[in-house]
């Protein structure tokens, strides 16, 4: 599936989880803590990241290639949970199955264009999606709230708590 179409079927996605959504407060508190664990993910590689200027391989870009992949997933994986529904969580599988592989492999072949020998080196050290626990590669790049001011990461972040409130409202009330 081409990566340019991730965004709008994510939002596709998000209206599919409301729409199946069962959850309990039990759900919604486990699936919370996942969901949170991701954004946490997502600020760190935001605050490393300077998209197509620079390679950026310090903070969770030491532990895997696709950090802010990997917090999405774990957003995904939470709100699932949360939405105490097997087809919600069916549906977050089948999506990320869809378009994440390809967008990793276009993001790696731009990388790999723009900054070839950086790149060569932590590519080498540091593993495409699961990450490694012990930091490894270059760790050029430091964390900056600028950056995560940039790169806008506060439409996530505000986005979870909305994608909450709404579960909850359609399970607890």
């Amino acid at each position: 599936m081409p990566s340019s179409l991730r965004v709008p079927f994510g939002y596709l996605l998000g209206i599919l989880v409301l729409v199946l959504a069962h959850p309990s407060s039990g759900s919604l508190a486990a699936g919370g803590v996942i969901a949170l664990a991701g954004e946490a993910m997502r600020l760190w590689a935001s605050g490393h990241i300077d998209k197509t200027r620079a390679l950026a391989t310090g903070g969770p870009y030491a532990h895997t290639r696709n950090p802010l992949y990997l917090g999405s997933l774990a957003m995904a994986v939470g709100v699932a949970i949360g939405a105490g529904s097997p087809w919600a969580a069916l549906a977050v599988a089948i999506y990320f199955a869809a378009f994440y592989p390809s967008a990793m492999r276009e993001e790696a072949a731009f990388l790999r264009a723009r900054f070839p020998e950086p790149y060569a080196s932590w590519a080498a050290a540091v593993p495409l999606f699961l990450p490694r626990l012990a930091p490894a590669g270059p760790r050029a790049t430091s964390f900056d709230w600028e950056r995560v001011r940039r790169n806008r990461e506060w439409r996530t972040a505000l986005a979870l708590p909305a994608m909450a409130a709404v579960l909850w409202a359609r399970g607890c009330l």
